[in-house]
């Protein structure tokens, strides 16, 4: 598959299937039937978005099987369960499309308006952006500008590699900051209603891990370290020394795993832990996801690197990686 990433261990014979939290869950505002308020006046709050394949983006939003039977585990299967559908409600308009947010602008790989389904992979799927998304827009009253920079089967260890960490700088990190500042110089080119306020580079979120996994010897005993000096080499290009930070963990397959991918979890807690890095308090969160993935016979098919497509787990680590950016935003106003 094209842009997917490259090796793929072993489905786990049984996953238990997990008690949804969509129920524990408040059902997000901006429902269907509720318009989106306009963005006030000022400065455009922007988030970029970082990764690989799994920040591009698999979460399916509509798929048929060979009786044309909607498959399990897609957006729209989600809306047709009674026991689910409150959660994701919002994401239908009352005509029944998708909902767009005019308050909230999305940016990936050429794609750009207001944020909807289809800023995934490609436009029948979607990724973290949708419900990171509709949490920042329902927090902020500013405009919201979502910058996906992800591209798969890409590791931290040599493609995002960060200059603090030595060695020649990864070609998607220099990537990043060249989209990133691509987007934010042609604003008004990219969205012709941008006003002119300015922007505010507001947040990052990180989700990432699988390349690195795949390279237990060189790349899992590196990843707290290079984390850290992305977190910091980030802050220091992009003019943004307090920049918070959401550390996504790693999901795949797996509620609980061990070997390298247990280790690659750890390291990516380890990073956001300001025991361990003091300068981190109160601006980097680690999000712990795995209990959002769903096992592959409730889930539309795929890799196991891309959560089986399974939409619901593409929502809950978008709404849990919103969560802990709203608190950081908080703590940034302290």
């Amino acid at each position: 598959m094209k842009g997917t990433d490259r090796k793929h261990p072993p489905t786990e014979a049984a996953l238990l299937a997990l008690a949804t939290a969509l129920m524990l869950m408040p059902v997000p505002a901006g429902a269907s039937d509720t318009k989106h308020p306009q963005a006030e006046p000022g400065p455009i709050r922007v988030f970029i978005l970082a990764g690989q394949s799994n920040m591009e983006g698999f979460g399916a939003i509509h798929e048929e099987d060979k009786d044309k039977v909607e498959k399990k585990g897609t957006l729209t299967s989600l809306l047709k369960d009674p026991a689910k559908a409150p959660a994701f409600k919002h994401l239908k308009d009352a005509q029944g499309g998708w909902t767009v947010r005019n308050d909230v602008w999305a940016f990936f790989n050429g794609r750009k308006g207001g944020l909807t389904t289809g800023f995934g992979a490609n436009t029948n799927l979607f990724g973290l952006e949708l419900q990171f998304g509709h949490a920042m827009g329902n927090h902020l009253k500013s405009q919201v500008l979502i910058i996906k920079t992800a591209w798969g089967g890409k590791s931290l260890y040599k493609d995002f590699r960060p200059p603090g960490s030595g060695g020649e700088v990864g070609p998607c990190y220099k990537q990043l900051l060249d989209t990133v500042t691509r987007v934010l110089t042609d604003l008004k080119k990219e969205f012709p209603s941008y006003d002119g306020s300015g922007v505010v580079l507001s947040g990052l979120v990180w989700w990432h891990g699988w390349n690195d996994g795949c390279d237990p010897k060189n790349a899992v005993p590196e990843y707290e370290k290079n984390l850290v000096n992305l977190i910091k080499d980030l802050r220091k290009d992009l003019k943004a020394p307090r920049l918070p930070v959401v550390v996504g963990e790693l999901t795949g397959p797996w509620v609980k795993v061990g070997g390298e991918w247990g280790e690659l979890r750890k390291a990516q807690a380890a990073a956001a832990d300001p025991a361990r890095h003091p300068e981190f308090q109160g601006n980097v969160l680690f999000v712990e996801t795995h209990d959002f993935v769903r096992p592959e016979k409730e889930s539309p098919g795929g890799w196991p690197c891309h959560e089986f497509n399974n939409a619901e787990t593409y929502f809950l680590v978008g709404n849990a990686c919103g969560e802990a950016m709203i608190k950081l935003l908080a703590a940034a106003r302290k």
